[in-house]
């Protein structure tokens, strides 16, 4: 029987074939010289800007799992025990802080990144 999780980890999987497998597919063949650095200041520009995306997407994506994990687990515990609730609330509050700074740091990467972008 397949499930939800494994349905969605064959999709993940098919996605990534399908990315990496179209960059092997239009790759440059390479120059018979020994030359080790970009073959054009567009060469750069190009992988900047597709690290610069997937950055911000990977990072909100588990950032948003995180919160979303923590808050459930928080909100459940609250309703099973509602006098723990001071008790539950403080960390699950440092805890999504902490997730949020994450996302926060992969922004910064990603503004660094841009700033590679020759147009």
């Amino acid at each position: 029987m397949v499930t939800r999780k494994k349905l969605f980890v064959v999709g993940i999987l098919a996605l990534m074939f399908l990315f990496f497998a179209g960059g092997i597919a239009a790759a440059q063949t390479p120059a018979p010289t020994t030359q080790t650095t970009a073959s054009n200041k567009y060469d750069v520009s190009k992988w900047a800007a597709l690290a610069t995306g997937l950055c911000i997407a990977i990072a909100a994506f588990g950032g948003a799992l995180g919160q979303g994990n923590a808050t459930k687990a928080a909100l459940e515990g609250i309703a099973r025990n509602p006098g723990a609730r001071d008790k539950i609330f403080t960390p699950m509050i440092i805890g999504l802080a902490l997730i949020e700074s994450l996302v926060i740091y992969a922004l910064v990467i990603a503004f660094l990144l841009y700033g590679k972008i020759q147009l």
